[in-house]
């Protein structure tokens, strides 16, 4: 991770000092690196390999922070990881295009480093993000749209990089064709439990452990799965006349909804089939070598579970 770090700053460097800044931003801000940290655990799992699994943790993790650029433009966020988003730092159109460099350096690290199949998957996975993205657009403020429809919106614009993630490690360390496709089946479903976690953090934790206002997706018309098994229930009608004015939403409005949301028992049934992911990731690691890397992946999914459970306590 420690070579990952410095790697992303090589490949985020630009020939003019001024995008540089603005394209490192973000890095500099931290994160989680949960994306690298898949690749090189699923490199790990087939021998480790050369430094190709780096460069496929370098590679998913420019095109993560490169979304992000993107999406605070999209939702007019001045607030990431704690800090000033690029957006409200600069502007807009210099957010955009600073998105737009760290993804073409992404296409290059894995142009140069690893694989044509590599460099294909990455595309297919952007264009996933992009679609994922709009589905979510189209169906902000609707409290309508189902589950399946979530369920969609989440599995493209976060499991299928997540997913992808432990494909590229696997391919950089010339895993078997069975090996990718079992980590590819774990990844998918921890990616998806990774956003649905990530949903239950935003109706239960404060914004020192998130980083953004508790309620920010329902504030952007984002309805997630507790939110939309709320409308469905006892609660709809009056979920449905705080929220059906249409945007911007008084914070006094998002705030009963989250206690609705809380007091319903809604996220527990979220997080029910959250764990009912995690049950299928399992059986897909349960032929894999048992290694050390296995076995903290067995260990990941629940930690993000444990994730809510705290910040709910």
């Amino acid at each position: 991770m420690g070579r990952v770090e410095e790697r992303l700053l090589e490949a985020s460097a630009a020939a003019d000092p001024y995008l540089t800044k603005i394209a490192q931003h973000l890095l500099l801000a931290g994160g989680k690196r949960f994306r690298p940290l898949l690749a090189l655990l699923a490199a790990e799992i087939a021998d480790g390999g050369d430094r190709r699994p780096v460069e496929a943790g370098v590679a998913v993790e420019l095109i993560h922070v490169g979304s992000l650029y993107h999406d605070d433009v999209i939702d007019e966020s001045d607030v990431r990881r704690g800090g000033s988003s690029a957006n409200a730092n600069w502007s807009n159109s210099v957010a955009i295009l600073a998105g737009d460099f760290l993804m073409a350096r992404a296409s290059e690290t894995a142009a140069t480093h690893l694989s044509q199949e590599s460099v294909r998957l990455l595309a297919v996975t952007y264009a996933e993000l992009v679609e994922g993205q709009t589905r979510e657009l189209q169906l902000a403020g609707d409290l309508t749209h189902t589950i399946d429809e979530y369920n969609r919106v989440i599995g493209g614009k976060t499991a299928s990089l997540v997913r992808t993630s432990a494909c590229l490690g696997a391919m950089a360390s010339d895993a078997s064709e069975d090996v990718v496709e079992r980590l590819s089946t774990w990844a998918w479903e921890v990616g998806m439990v990774f956003q649905i976690a990530d949903d239950a953090l935003d109706l239960v934790a404060d914004e020192r452990t998130i980083g953004k206002p508790a309620g920010s997706d329902i504030a952007e018309g984002a309805f997630t799965a507790p939110v939309l098994h709320a409308a469905a229930g006892p609660d709809g009608a009056r979920i449905r006349e705080l929220l059906g004015g249409g945007m911007p939403y008084e914070r006094s409005a998002v705030d009963e909804v989250i206690a609705l949301v809380r007091d319903g028992g809604y996220i527990e049934r979220s997080l029910r089939g959250a764990a009912l992911r995690l049950e299928a990731a399992d059986s897909a690691l349960s032929a894999l070598p048992d290694v050390e890397a296995r076995r903290v992946l067995e260990r990941l999914g629940g930690y993000l579970l444990d994730q809510v459970e705290a910040a709910r306590r």
